[in-house]
């Protein structure tokens, strides 16, 4: 596991409300994607990821493999960042006034970052690898398929949760 202290990107990705997920295809391989609370989420989310790298010309297999860092990062920020922020944060998100979590994906030379933004003020915990257990395993996943993994330190605004991931298959 690797932890870096970064700025937040929560003031880049998360003015004004949203209804649904929406994405802003952006220069030099940026997309964002607005995530809401709806039951498929995280489906679109990997519906998202998988669409825009085709975009960027990843092959398939590495698509395929970000996608699921990037499910298994949005099921955590929905599970336990959206509703762990502070108490008018999570008032607000539980109103719909704005969007509970945010997804951003980058692509320079060989590598994309997925970053996960919620109003969460706890950091991630990587829970003790249990074959019997039925959850729990997204972090493990996560630092399989990624080259390195970390988070913002959480503020007053939350935290992102970020993994990059190598183009070279």
């Amino acid at each position: 596991m690797t932890t870096h202290p970064a700025e937040t990107v929560h003031d880049a990705l998360r003015e004004g409300r949203c209804d649904d997920a929406w994405w802003i295809p952006g220069p030099n391989g940026f997309a964002a994607c607005a995530l809401s609370r709806s039951a498929r989420t995280v489906a679109d989310a990997r519906r998202f990821t998988r669409s825009t790298l085709e975009g960027w010309q990843v092959c398939a297999a590495v698509a395929d493999d970000t996608a699921l860092v990037v499910s298994e990062l949005v099921s955590n920020a929905l599970r336990h960042g959206a509703r762990r922020g502070a108490d008018d944060a999570a008032t607000a998100v539980r109103s719909g006034a704005v969007c509970p979590a945010w997804l951003a994906l980058t692509r320079r030379d060989a590598t994309v970052l997925c970053a996960v933004s919620d109003p969460g003020s706890s950091a991630p915990v990587v829970r003790s690898f249990d074959k019997l257990t039925e959850s729990g395993r997204g972090l493990h996943i996560v630092d399989r398929l990624s080259e390195s993994w970390g988070w913002t330190p959480p503020d007053g605004s939350g935290k992102t949760v970020w993994a990059t991931v190598s183009t070279r298959g």
